[in-house]
C-alpha cells in the first residue's frame, strides 16, 4: 500500500511559506490526484511472489504432461 500524503499539512506548509490558500490547495490536490496509481516495494514483492508460484505450478503441470506423453509414446512404440 502506498504511503499516505497529508494534504492538510502540505497546504498549511505552503501557506506558511507565503502562498495563497487557494493556490496551496490546488497544488496539493494535483499532487494527491497524481499519486493514484503508485505502488510500493511490498506491492511488487507480493505480485512477483504470486507470479513465481503460478509459473512453478504451470511448470509442474507441463512436466507431468511431457512425462505422460513420453510414457504413452514409449508404450505405443514397444507394442
Amino acid at each position: 500500500m502506498a504511503k499516505s500524503f497529508d494534504t492538510l499539512a502540505a497546504a498549511r506548509r505552503l501557506q506558511d511559506a507565503g502562498m495563497q490558500a487557494s493556490q496551496a490547495e490546488a497544488i496539493v490536490e494535483a499532487i494527491r490526484e497524481g499519486q493514484g496509481d503508485l505502488v510500493t516495494k511490498a506491492d511488487l514483492v507480493e505480485t512477483v511472489a504470486g507470479l513465481e508460484r503460478r509459473v512453478f505450478v504451470y511448470g509442474l503441470a507441463l512436466a507431468g504432461l511431457v512425462v505422460g506423453a513420453v510414457g504413452l509414446l514409449v508404450r505405443f512404440l514397444v507394442e
